[in-house]
């Protein structure tokens, strides 16, 4: 992701600092985002320029993720192609930070000698200190790692690359699950929250500079606090961040199911500012696969977690995420998988076919899947929910709801929007035709007109011409 338009706050540059123009390249999760716009901010505090130009930075950084074999090979196409730019165009350092840097450091300075430093997943404040090296003292191969299990320091100031309506809001690092197939714990460290005051201040100040929809991601946010006071605070968290002045939307990435509390769900239906939406990774619903992922629950429990949020809450809108091909799984996991689609019939679903990842329990587990049958699984399975999104859209024509305006088609009267239904970047979109003047971050109500696929068409609902 290449950032335009960064959106700051809090920052107090040095004028008397040559301003130096650096890329910044973040991939993979939104978690890792989060990181990104610190180290940002904390460059741009510095008196650092950005740009979105290869040929003209003089320092290029990646924030590298390795979660899947996707990701992996993501990252080093991206450290590969900028390395060009130390010979074709102005750049003076190469950095690379993150997932991939965490868990390849000497990998990665052997395979790309132009890498130029390696930052840790947990020491993206050392990002001044280490540019500064490069850059002044003319060190090459610094490296720059904390103990991942460190417990949190001061908040610094972040550069917003979100376009400055939502922003995320990382209430916790790392994980303590340590599912079978999962590398974070040994990237990430252990699980740890952020204090509720530092959480309530940063988002106060997201507030000021304009955003209006804060999005709670961790590796799980449902065991928020469980750390730090001993018991589950994600509840009494959403409750302080409603309060806050500004802030419209308050939407839950993340929620294992099996952590989902009654009175989580009370706050969810309560809160007007909670978004009646869920992001609920299950991963299977066959008890043998669950079991050799070793995940904590199973499929009845599955189905009585899914069936009481759409009784408390019959609004709400389901995310969920699944993997395909896991080591033994049969023939008869996968269609008792599929049936379990078919009934649940989620608002929204990715699949992944299972990527064999080194030093993980998975990776020793007999029966791997050919990789070939692992696609066709996944294909089966997004071709089934493609049928039940397509007809959840349909089924919302004529509705009227709430959309937060994120841009505007070019050349057209045409408006760009969200739902509550849809988180940036993974879910849909509606399109909203309208001779009005608008603006991201607006809010307003719109009649469904059509269902174009994943995505809504619309206008806007005059309350005067009932």
């Amino acid at each position: 992701m290449y950032f335009r338009g960064i959106h700051a706050y809090g920052l107090k540059k040095d004028k008397d600092v040559k301003m130096k123009k650096i890329l910044f390249i973040s991939l993979g999760c939104d978690k890792n985002l989060v990181d990104t716009e610190k180290m940002l901010g904390l460059l741009g505090r510095e008196g650092f320029a950005f740009t979105d130009r290869e040929e003209e930075a003089q320092v290029i950084i990646v924030n590298t993720c390795c979660f899947i074999g996707d990701a992996k090979e993501e990252s080093i196409n991206t450290l590969l192609a900028m390395a060009r730019y130390k010979e074709e165009g102005e750049c003076k350092a190469l950095l690379a930070a993150g997932c991939l840097a965490q868990r390849y450091k000497e990998e990665i300075l052997k395979e790309i000698p132009e890498v130029d430093a390696i930052i840790g997943t947990s020491a993206y404040d050392g990002i001044v200190s280490v540019v500064r090296a490069v850059l002044e003292e003319k060190k090459s191969h610094v490296s720059c790692f904390r103990d991942i299990d460190a417990p949190f320091r001061d908040n610094p100031p972040r550069l917003l690359t979100t376009g400055g309506s939502y922003a995320y809001l990382k209430i916790a690092e790392g994980c303590d699950k340590c599912c079978t197939y999962c590398i974070i714990p040994s990237l990430r460290g252990h699980y740890r929250s952020v204090p509720m005051e530092e959480l309530v201040r940063e988002a106060q100040e997201l507030a000021r500079s304009g955003v209006r929809e804060l999005i709670l991601v961790a590796q799980e946010t449902t065991l928020y606090g469980v750390d730090l006071y001993g018991e589950k605070r994600l509840p009494q968290l959403l409750r302080e961040l409603a309060r806050i002045p500004g802030i419209y939307w308050i939407r839950l990435q993340y929620c294992y199911p099996e952590e989902i509390t009654d009175e989580l769900i009370q706050v969810i239906r309560e809160e007007e500012k909670v978004c009646h939406y869920l992001d609920i990774p299950i991963q299977h619903a066959s008890d043998a696969v669950l079991k050799r992922m070793g995940r904590r629950t199973d499929q009845k429990k599955l189905r009585e977690i899914i069936g009481k949020l759409r009784r408390e809450i019959p609004d709400i809108a389901l995310r969920t995420t699944l993997i395909s091909g896991f080591p033994g799984e049969t023939q008869e996991d996968h269609e008792e998988l599929y049936r379990f689609v078919n009934a649940m019939e989620f608002d929204r679903l990715g699949v992944f076919a299972y990527s064999m990842e080194e030093d993980t329990p998975a990776a020793l587990l007999p029966d791997q899947i050919p990789q070939e049958m692992k696609e066709e699984r996944r294909d089966e399975l997004m071709e089934l929910q493609q049928e039940i999104a397509f007809e959840r859209a349909e089924a919302m024509v004529g509705r009227i709801l709430e959309v937060m305006i994120e841009g505007k088609v070019a050349d057209e009267a045409v408006y760009v929007g969200r739902t509550y239904m849809d988180s940036p970047n993974v879910d849909g979109l509606i399109f909203v035709h309208t001779g009005k003047e608008l603006l991201s971050g607006d809010f307003l109500k719109v009649r469904v007109t059509k269902a174009q696929e994943y995505d809504l068409i619309g206008e806007v609902y005059d309350e005067s011409a009932k």
